[in-house]
């Protein structure tokens, strides 16, 4: 495990700085994504509370987590349904034996 140190981040003109182990090229990515989709909403909205554009983006970041899950359950799902159908095949073949006649 790597030894968890102090990254700065900056999310709408503020510095936060983050204790962590993750990657401070990954963290500054995240933090960078973050305060592209504040930024993004304080512009729509016309919101100016910090907070209140936190939880618009922690829904919005949430929402397409949730979509994201689904998506990748669905993608699994075809995936496992696609295997039986080709192992059901592969046994169909196998039991088959050579054609009559």
């Amino acid at each position: 495990m790597a030894a968890k140190r102090s990254v700065s981040v900056r999310i709408l003109g503020h510095e936060y700085r983050i204790r962590t182990d993750a990657d401070p090229a990954g963290l500054a990515r995240v933090a960078e994504l973050v305060d592209e989709t504040m930024g993004r909403l304080r512009e729509r909205s016309g919101v100016i509370d910090s907070l209140d554009l936190a939880i618009m983006a922690a829904l919005n970041f949430a929402r397409d987590l949730v979509a994201e899950r689904a998506l990748s359950k669905g993608s699994a799902s075809h995936d496992a349904r696609v295997r039986a159908l080709s192992e059901r095949v592969e046994g169909l073949l196998r039991g088959a034996g050579p054609p009559p006649g």
